[in-house]
């Protein structure tokens, strides 16, 4: 990361996928001594990015931001040739992500002074072999070293995703004041809460409590939102009609979060020419004439076509070009080609980042999957389109259902090409019969007018088509069923939790063509992706076990009865029997936020059911 203190400098390191999904444009990257915001595209050093090549995911970014979005770039890296012994002070290590200091307002750690950096009051202190100790100070002392500043971590915040600092001489003055006196943040306690934290204008002698900023009957005190966007360096050009901004703790889990979208690359041609073409077209769509081609070639880009000549891979260019409104027509729906390629593995094209083998299901569960595919190699590419706050993207069915208003920007002019990452690695795929679904969805009627009600009154309050996006009983069954596989299988496989990730594959057959499957799967950035250790407990034996115990495993919870009699209609939450100790993922793993979840679709529970779907 890159922030400008009197000049361009080295403040920390982030991994590249961190850059997506943890602190991307717009969130707060909390540092020893400093808070730093992560500035918007047009910072960006993109002549040191590199170029994704991922044709159905450009698609459906465009689906949302417009057509002229033409790249998928990773964030911009420092040439790893550079080594430790290298200056400093070169060119190459001014490369990174851009970010600023935020919040504006710091607090001395010692004579505990509330002034905004714009004051004049804090020194930057750089050192440029030691990025972590970068930090500002304030020289209210004559003797021993001045004192570090810190960020005051009260801010602002709005459901539009805006951010501002908070506004303390309003604050302190209970309104707009021509009082410009010092001010003065105290702890009277150690507990860190705001009720013990003091505001204090000195001029004035007014203090206040900074609970007094908190809570639903306080908001109604707080200015309205400026429309302040200050990773963009600007205001909302449309300004913001929300009639009081939220205080939001600097670090809260509500303060940022990414709208990602994400794609498998599956093969969709019908030979290795067009199927390599497709995995290279980053670079072949560039090609205008045969003379292109074979200037590529010369120049090495075209080592992977050492058995097809120049001719040939000119004549599947244009057959490629020719049939790109068949990539646009799926662009809205990434699930669909994939659910296509996986339930029809044998037909598949092989390629370096893709590889599937089909496997007998686990004796005794033949009769609830058609197929158990093993994908050895998978490759997922994910692109940053905005963020939002206070509010989760995962709210909404998708990121293409997110209100525009809801889904900040991420550059002040319409982006030409949006922050994308991948990672490599591998899956079990199961796909669920189609006859076993329906006939269970038969008996569970009941149940599932009871999910469609809690889905009606968990969207209500907030503004929301009731009836909208509701995928059904079929989708609480594949996503339970997801939830607890995973769980079972991080003891074993070697990867945590968090590593393993859900993709569900669900369609009603009056949407389309009915899809049931699931794909659980884990991948990294390595070029050479995972160990397999995932795909190795994917074999017929060791899956049934793994199965028996999942499902043995939900059961029972530690939180029984509780957690078995619970209703999603009684508290407005999206999930029945399910809680952390039972059926919760971690937030990078669940697709939906832990909502849509019931145990007892699976099995019987403590509460005597009808409805288990594997209730042999």
């Amino acid at each position: 990361m890159i922030t400008s203190m009197m000049r361009k400098s080295e403040v920390g390191e982030l991994r590249p996928s961190q850059v997506l999904l943890t602190f991307g444009i717009g969130s707060l990257v909390d540092l020893p001594n400093l808070s730093v915001l992560v500035m918007g595209l047009e910072d960006w050093p993109i002549s040191h990015s590199t170029e994704i090549g991922e044709e159905r995911l450009l698609h459906s970014v465009q689906n949302v931001l417009g057509a002229q979005v033409a790249r998928l770039l990773t964030p911009p890296r420092a040439p790893d040739s550079i080594g430790g012994q290298s200056n400093w002070f070169d060119e190459a290590h001014q490369i990174g992500v851009p970010v600023a200091p935020f919040p504006r307002w710091m607090v001395c750690s010692r004579c505990r002074l509330l002034a905004p950096l714009s004051s004049n009051l804090f020194e930057p202190k750089v050192q440029p072999y030691r990025p972590d100790k970068t930090r500002y100070v304030h020289n209210c002392t004559t003797q021993g070293t001045a004192p570090t500043v810190v960020p005051a971590r009260f801010l602002v915040a709005c459901h539009k995703g805006h951010l501002d600092d908070f506004p303390w001489p309003e604050f302190v003055h209970k309104g707009k004041t021509e009082c410009n006196g010092p001010l003065y943040m105290y702890e009277l306690g150690a507990s860190g809460e705001a009720s013990d934290v003091v505001v204090e204008c000195k001029k004035c002698n007014v203090t206040r409590r900074m609970a007094e900023a908190f809570g639903r009957d306080n908001r109604s005190h707080m200015p309205p939102c400026r429309g302040r966007r200050p990773q963009l360096r600007d205001f909302d050009p449309d300004g913001c009609d929300e009639a009081h901004v939220a205080p939001i703790l600097q670090g809260a889990s509500n303060s940022w979060f990414p709208v990602v979208v994400s794609a498998l690359s599956v093969p969709q041609a019908t030979d290795p020419l067009a199927q390599m073409i497709d995995d290279n077209w980053a670079v072949l769509e560039k090609a205008t004439a045969p003379e292109i081609v074979a200037a590529f070639r010369a120049i090495g880009q075209l080592k992977d076509f050492s058995k097809y000549t120049d001719a040939e891979i000119w004549k599947g260019i244009q057959k490629k070009l020719e049939g790109a409104d068949d990539v646009e027509d799926t662009a809205s729906d990434l699930k669909k080609p994939e659910w296509q390629v996986f339930s029809n593995p044998t037909t598949a094209q092989t390629s370096d980042h893709f590889r599937l083998r089909l496997v007998e299901p686990p004796d005794g569960y033949a009769e609830f999957f058609d197929k158990i595919v093993l994908a050895d190699k998978l490759r997922e590419v994910r692109a940053l389109i905005g963020f939002t706050r206070i509010e989760s993207p995962r709210d909404f069915d998708s990121a293409f259902d997110l209100p525009p208003d809801r889904r900040a920007p991420l550059s002040r002019r319409v982006p030409t090409w949006v922050p994308a990452s991948e990672t490599r690695g591998e899956g079990i795929f199961f796909q669920f019969s189609e006859k076993a679904i329906q006939e269970w969805l038969k008996r569970s009627k009941v149940q599932n007018e009871e999910f469609f009600k809690a889905h009606r009154l968990w969207r209500e309050p907030k503004g929301l088509d009731p009836s909208a996006n509701y995928h059904g009983l079929r989708y609480v069954l594949l996503h339970s069923f997801a939830h607890a596989v995973i769980r079972q299988l991080a003891i074993e496989c070697g990867y945590t939790t968090a590593s393993i990730a859900e993709r569900i594959y669900s369609r009603n057959p009056a949407d389309g063509e009915p899809m049931a499957g699931v794909l659980i799967y884990t991948a990294a950035p390595d070029s050479e992706g995972t160990l397999g250790g995932l795909c190795a407990l994917g074999e017929p034996k060791k899956l049934g076990r793994h199965l028996d115990q999942a499902l043995e495993t939900v059961r029972l919870c530690a939180s029984d009865p509780l957690c078995s009699e619970h209703k999603g209609t009684s508290d407005g939450t999206l999930h029945a029997a399910a809680c952390h100790a039972c059926s919760f993922l971690p937030e990078t793993s669940c697709e939906r936020g832990n909502k849509y979840l019931d145990r007892a679709v699976l099995v019987k529970t403590v509460e005597e059911t009808k409805f288990a779907f594997f209730e042999n």
